[in-house]
């Protein structure tokens, strides 16, 4: 199935943006509605997160898959966010019922019931919840920093089996930040640039090239594809550092935030049709790449 087909799945679910004004329900999969977040709700920089929305360590309803949001310490400045919590939780909220609905995947879900709950959860990395963590996630890397103990665990759940995909981080100076702080975690191993043949791209959607998505804001007053103007921002990446039997360890989406597409999917219609189906092609191939190797 490639993305146009996937975008016209995905239509016919959306709401216009004025149904936000005040409390949306956004149906996201058949018979589950989810309201969202209020705008102003903040929480240590998240643009949509209150305390009480973190859910920690991991559903305690077994037997489906669900994500871990990385929460981590910011030591660096990134202009285009530096903060653990962006698109947290709307982004994993309307990625997780996407993926319940457009595959045959079970969610995980918590015992109170809460309808955000969804499969989804924050993580530290001293944590050793870290370790029944199938899929961890990660906004704005190139703010991050990791103390000695940090590195040791993100290496070592890495090498065990894990998988993270660290996203929206645009421009060089980030980027440079975050190869210093992932060259701590995995000194061997080098980053590659994936190529638009890799089967990451045709798992699920067909994938022809790494989408750039901006923020809804700065696409809906410029028009532009780029969060800032200039040539190291112009070129969206997707790379990976793989160990040496070939398996994915770390992906890296840079100069875009694929994320941004999750969350802002009800909040323009526009933006959807532009953005949002794009989002979820690469994203539920990563998920299901994650899955599966």
């Amino acid at each position: 199935m490639d993305a146009f087909q996937a975008r016209h799945r995905l239509r016919g679910r959306q709401v216009n943006a004025a149904q936000r004004a005040t409390l949306l329900l956004l149906p996201l999969a058949a018979g589950q509605f989810f309201p969202a977040v209020p705008a102003e709700a903040q929480f240590r920089g998240g643009r949509n997160t209150r305390p009480e929305q973190v859910l920690w360590g991991i559903p305690d309803i077994p037997g489906g898959f669900y994500v871990c949001r990385l929460l981590y310490t910011s030591v660096a400045y990134d202009p285009s966010g530096s903060n653990w919590a962006i698109e947290y939780p709307r982004g994993e909220i309307n990625f997780m019922a996407r993926v319940e609905q457009l595959t045959t995947t079970r969610i995980a879900r918590w015992e109170d019931g809460r309808s955000d709950g969804i499969g989804h959860s924050v993580v530290q990395l001293d944590d050793p919840e870290l370790f029944q963590c199938p899929y961890l996630v990660m906004a704005s890397p190139g703010s991050a920093g990791f103390t000695d103990s940090e590195q040791e665990a993100l290496r070592a759940y890495l090498l065990k089996g894990g998988f993270l995909w660290a996203d929206d981080f645009w421009g060089d100076v980030p980027w440079s930040h975050w190869m210093g702080e992932i060259g701590r975690v995995l000194p061997e191993y080098s980053v590659v640039d994936l190529e638009p043949n890799h089967p990451i791209f045709s798992i699920v959607y067909l994938v022809p090239e790494v989408p750039q998505i901006p923020s809804l804001n700065r696409w809906r007053r410029q028009g532009s594809t780029q969060e800032f103007d200039g040539a190291e921002y112009s070129t969206p990446h997707a790379r990976a550092i793989f160990d040496e039997n070939g398996r994915m360890l770390v992906l890296m989406t840079h100069n875009t935030d694929i994320a941004d597409g999750f969350e802002r999917e009800g909040d323009l219609h526009a933006y959807f049709e532009t953005f949002s189906w794009k989002a979820y092609a690469l994203g539920l191939n990563v998920a299901i790449w994650a899955m599966t190797h």
